[in-house]
């Protein structure tokens, strides 16, 4: 079974940047698409980004131009660039991976908080 690890989070002021990454046991060239989710207490898990096979993009509206998602097939890596954060932005963010063979694995999160 592969395994996820997020890292990166952090306390970060309005209109700052932070850099997620998401770390594989093993290679993620199988995967059929990676993906960042956050959940902020209280509410529902959201997607913020997805990177599918060709590298094809999606983001959610809220995040467009602000979030930039990516990975390094070499270091087994996923990461979101995130720039011009808000107070919105804070949640635990979590990497997935779908596979065709064990459905969607995830990561234990890591925590994004935006304050002053």
């Amino acid at each position: 079974q592969v395994q996820l690890v997020e890292s990166g989070g952090g306390l970060v002021q309005p209109g700052g940047s932070l850099r997620l990454s998401c770390a594989a046991s093993r290679s993620i060239l199988r995967f059929n698409s990676m993906t960042w989710y956050r959940q902020a207490p209280g509410k529902e898990r959201e997607l913020v980004a997805t990177l599918t096979t060709g590298d094809s993009t999606k983001y959610a509206d809220s995040v467009k131009g602000r979030f930039t998602i990516s990975r390094d097939n070499a270091k087994n890596r996923l990461y979101l660039q995130m720039t011009s954060l808000k107070p919105e932005d804070t949640a635990v963010y979590y990497c997935n991976a779908a596979t065709d063979w064990s459905g969607d694995l995830w990561g234990q999160g890591t925590q994004v908080t935006v304050s002053s």
